[in-house]
């Protein structure tokens, strides 16, 4: 959880002395184990007229999985997964069926275990059902089968309504089609997702550092990563997470699944023949693993939980092929102002591959994901830290700086959007940024299933914030 949603309540930092407030923690929970437990929390909430909330995991920059005085339903104990042949909907195949709470790395561990890889995200302790899938959900393996939405073959829910459901392309359609990229705890309560599962095989991967030894020579190799990123991005499969502050780069990983440490090498050649010509000493490796689940070990340090701080403010953007085509300098100018000015250091991340229509397989209208990823090259995110212990102020202020720079992006991305999961949540054009065209569907999608807004999302404008923090209807 942000701790900007946590709002310094309970911290271990505060003073022994200080008093323990639960601030923008919800104030009951139900632990969720069955569907019956969903439909009375809902029934109660309704009753009472009580903001009703959903957590999993509680992976969250928008805050949307807890809320002051509000009533959460708990569904990290959903950790049941199973296997099937799957043979409903147009695709035929393996499938996995994880409940609400099982994370990456518990789900990638059991389809390795079967000869078998699924899409979830980088972060190992993200529940891949919760609003990950929901928000549409980006991982590794992307530029091979999709975003996490992509994958899904049926959802399990219970509705604002309690209604027990099953959602899948024929079943409830306009709510499977919503659940997948509308947003996460919006239009139902989701219990447990069926995916698709893929055959398991080698997997190459690499990695790369480079340090700014030489201002002029250390953004030219930035903006040939960026050329270079245009060319892998017709390689099948080819997946790239990487970062940049105005010190250094760093290739995180790469991956490149069903082949060798040699086809990783042939595409990132040129551009490592590029930073020697430019003078710039770097570390590179290439490596091929015989699994998925080896290769996300690999390149995800401590294992089971991973390295991920929380004490981050966090924005972001999807950047298209177009801009990096046709406003290449405009591009690194940003970076070099993004990264160069703040009361703190601001980091660039970006995770690249190819996620259009043609390349995933299905068609506009197949889900609720936001347009603008199938014609992004990568998204994009900012990442800045603060202490531990740091006060409100502190990560105030750098949600505003955080602002500033985000729109800096928008001036060159018209038109684009930014991955809901990983943006500001102040954004005034929330709308267009997040949903896009999709919004009023996903808004009358909510009407049908969630009529009293009962749960937070699209049409959260019907909602406002009181003094005391709380959310009302309006």
């Amino acid at each position: 959880m942000s701790p900007y949603w946590l709002n310094e309540s309970c911290s271990p930092f505060t003073p022994v002395e200080s008093p323990c407030a639960l601030g923008n923690i919800a104030s009951y929970a139900i632990n969720v184990s069955s569907a019956d437990d969903i439909a009375s929390g809902v029934r109660f909430a309704t009753d009472n007229n009580i903001h009703l909330t959903v957590k999993n995991t509680g992976h969250d920059f928008l805050g949307r999985s807890t809320g002051r005085g509000s009533l959460a339903l708990w569904t990290y104990h959903l950790k049941n997964i199973s296997f099937l042949d799957y043979n409903d909907g147009g695709y035929a195949g393996p499938a996995i069926k994880m409940g609400a709470g099982v994370p990456a790395y518990q789900a990638y561990s059991a389809a390795a275990d079967r000869g078998l890889r699924i899409s979830g995200g980088y972060c190992p302790t993200v529940g891949i059902v919760g609003g990950y899938v929901q928000g549409g959900g980006h991982g590794a393996l992307q530029g091979l089968y999709g975003l996490a939405a992509d994958n899904t073959l049926e959802f399990e829910v219970v509705t604002a309504k309690g209604q027990h459901l099953k959602a899948t392309p024929t079943e409830n359609a306009d709510l499977y089609w919503a659940l997948n990229g509308g947003g996460g705890s919006t239009y139902a309560v989701v219990l447990s997702q069926t995916a698709k599962a893929h055959s398991d095989g080698r997997v190459a991967g690499a990695s790369l550092t480079f340090n700014n030894t030489d201002d002029d020579a250390y953004w030219k190799a930035v903006s040939s990563w960026q050329t270079l990123l245009l060319n892998v991005d017709s390689i099948h499969g080819f997946n790239s997470f990487w970062g940049l502050t105005n010190k250094t780069f760093v290739l995180y990983s790469a991956i490149l699944p069903d082949n060798t440490a040699s086809a990783m090498a042939n595409a990132l050649d040129p551009f490592i023949q590029q930073l020697q010509d430019l003078g710039l000493e770097h570390t590179y490796e290439t490596n091929d693993d015989a699994t998925y689940y080896e290769h996300f070990a690999r390149y995800t340090p401590s294992l089971p939980y991973g390295e991920y701080l929380t004490n981050s403010v966090i924005g972001g953007r999807l950047i298209p092929r177009s801009v990096v085509r046709d406003s290449l300098l405009a591009l690194i100018d940003t970076f070099r102002n993004i990264t160069s000015t703040g009361s703190r250091p601001f980091r660039i991340n970006g995770i690249a591959s190819n996620i259009s229509h043609a390349r995933v397989g299905n068609t506009a209208g197949s889900n609720a994901v936001l347009p603008a990823w199938r014609e992004s090259l990568y998204t994009m995110n900012m990442d800045v830290y603060f202490d531990a212990d740091a006060p409100m102020a502190v990560i105030r202020q750098l949600q505003a700086e955080m602002n500033e720079k985000q729109d800096k992006l928008k001036v060159l991305t018209p038109g684009s959007g930014a991955y809901v999961n990983e943006a500001t949540f102040d954004n005034p054009e929330w709308k267009r940024d997040y949903y896009g065209r999709n919004y009023g569907r996903l808004l009358r999608v909510k009407k049908e299933y969630d009529p009293r807004h009962l749960l937070y999302g699209p049409g959260s404008d019907y909602w406002t914030v009181a003094s005391d923090g709380r959310l009302c209807k309006t």
